[in-house]
């Protein structure tokens, strides 16, 4: 059985996608982090920027973390032709974050909230670890 989600265009997905992981990455901070509304809004920036959504790709490629479905959604995600152009970044990590964002929104729209919220936390383990790497 085709699955309906997989369907959808994957530029709209990764629209989707966009929006679920920066409320997810919202409730994080706010919950565990407390910190000032400025704060708070360099700290999600932090997550959701594409070029640490473009290194997250790459690890969670390189850690196979991907299903074969998941893996299909996130390069038709990387290689969709944008009619926008990249801010503040290269072609290369706009397009890996598009794919991450699109794999977020096949998730989302499928229900598969058990396997969204593995890669929702992943993407959060992911980055913490870089920014204490970072601050080292």
């Amino acid at each position: 059985m085709v699955n309906q989600a997989s369907l959808y265009n994957p530029l709209t997905l990764a629209y989707l996608g966009d929006a679920v992981l920066d409320l997810y990455i919202r409730n994080y901070i706010v919950r565990e982090k407390n910190r000032k509304p400025n704060e708070l809004h360099r700290y999600a920036t932090f997550f959701v920027s594409a070029k640490s959504q473009s290194q997250t790709f790459d690890s969670l490629v390189e850690d196979n973390f991907f299903t074969t479905e998941e893996m299909d959604i996130l390069m038709r995600g990387r290689n969709a032709k944008s009619h926008t152009k990249a801010k503040n970044t290269d072609v290369v990590t706009y397009k890996k974050s598009t794919g991450l964002e699109a794999v977020i929104g096949y998730l989302h729209l499928n229900e598969d909230n058990e396997r969204l919220d593995a890669l929702l936390n992943e993407i959060i383990s992911l980055c913490e670890k870089r920014g204490k790497d970072e601050s080292n």
